[in-house]
């Protein structure tokens, strides 16, 4: 037996689905994760244009957006144990060049930019209540990195009881074997994987 034949006989992979009032998060597409002397590498850079055009049919069909940037203070006052295992991360300051949100995904007036200090979306954040307020049953991640910062994301949305979505295509890391690894598990436990593709059509084909 295979070990995917494992996770069907246990009964992974059954399908969350699309709801009505879905909303779309970006995860740390800054500029410090464009390049590899700092956190980039891997298939961020295609994942981040992959995601342009997903925005923009969020925007356009009025999906609540929000955007996450790492930022901790100049002095570190606020730097966690989630530094003490990567340090270059205090670079991520409010006036970092690096922890600004890349310019092709610009947050406009009206969407949420979250500023936090944890791996996932939700952990300290105005996040959770912000969904609440706006009804949302759905809730599609994209961003960086698979491994880390999407999946930690992933694990909290449907703890919260979201339908989750990975867009597969606007999800990126740094090494492509955790990328895929991750992807994977989270299709099996935590989320539907969908391509922006696949979205935009079943968004086409229902009133959300």
């Amino acid at each position: 037996m295979s070990e995917l034949d494992i996770y069907k006989q246990q009964g992974f992979a059954q399908s969350i689905g699309i709801g009505e009032r879905p909303a779309l998060v970006i995860v740390d597409f800054v500029v410090g994760f464009t390049d590899p002397a700092h956190f980039g590498g891997g298939n961020i850079d295609p994942a981040i244009q992959r995601t342009i055009g997903l925005l923009a049919t969020a925007r356009q069909r009025g999906w609540p957006v929000a955007h996450t940037r790492v930022v901790y203070a100049e002095d570190g006052s606020d730097a966690g144990a989630f530094t003490r295992k990567a340090p270059g991360l205090r670079k991520l300051t409010e006036t970092s060049p690096l922890s600004q949100i890349v310019p092709e995904l610009t947050p406009i007036p009206g969407e949420l930019v979250i500023r936090k200090r944890q791996a996932s979306a939700f952990f300290g954040t105005e996040f959770a209540p912000w969904l609440l307020w706006k009804h949302i049953d759905t809730l599609f991640v994209t961003g960086c990195t698979t491994s880390g910062c999407v999946r930690a994301t992933v694990v909290d949305a449907v703890s919260h009881n979201l339908r989750t979505i990975v867009v597969t295509d606007c999800v990126g890391d740094r090494a492509i074997a955790p990328h895929e690894a991750n992807l994977f598990d989270m299709g099996q436990k935590y989320a539907d994987l969908m391509t922006a593709d696949d979205i935009v059509s079943a968004a086409t084909r229902s009133k959300a």
